[in-house]
């Protein structure tokens, strides 16, 4: 069944992440931009309407911009990442929204929490090498936390923008 997500894009990382995410990252392959997960999955895709789309508006219009930076490669099993710093704006945004919707807890409720990141790729410790090395030089990013972006997954697995919701500046 088609899912849906609630995202930070990270155009900043783009330039630096862009051909790693391309190889190495299911969710890229599938149309997903550099982000950083707020939560996933979200509400069914038949069930994203007008009155979803405006309590989203109101939700996220109640807060504001924020500045952070990406400047470590970190690691999950089998997964290479960025860490964002500060990460607890992003946390509070998932709180937020959990707070909100109860239902959809953060990865279906499999993990203790979760860890605001942004996947670069996925793979052994030998890429996940390949990629500290790579991408270590270059850090940080700075980057800013605009709003939130609304991501809707077809039947084929591809993921598109359905909408997004601009942070108050």
């Amino acid at each position: 069944m088609p899912r849906t997500a609630l995202i930070v894009a990270v155009p900043e990382a783009e330039p630096l992440v862009g051909e790693w995410r391309a190889k190495h990252d299911w969710s890229a392959q599938h149309g997903v931009p550099a982000h950083i997960t707020l939560l996933f999955p979200f509400v069914p895709t038949e069930e994203v309407d007008e009155e979803l789309i405006g309590d989203l508006r109101d939700l996220f219009g109640s807060q504001s911009a924020f500045a952070y930076r990406l400047p470590r490669v970190a690691r999950f099993p089998e997964v290479a990442w960025l860490a964002p710093e500060p990460d607890e704006p992003f946390r509070r945004l998932t709180e937020l929204i959990v707070s909100r919707y109860p239902d959809y807890p953060p990865y279906e409720g499999i993990h203790n929490g979760s860890i605001p990141h942004l996947t670069v790729g996925e793979g052994d410790t030998t890429l996940q090498d390949e990629i500290d090395a790579a991408l270590s030089p270059h850090l940080p990013i700075y980057a800013e936390a605009r709003g939130v972006t609304l991501l809707l997954e077809d039947d084929m697995g591809h993921w598109r923008v359905c909408d997004e919701f601009p942070f108050p500046r």
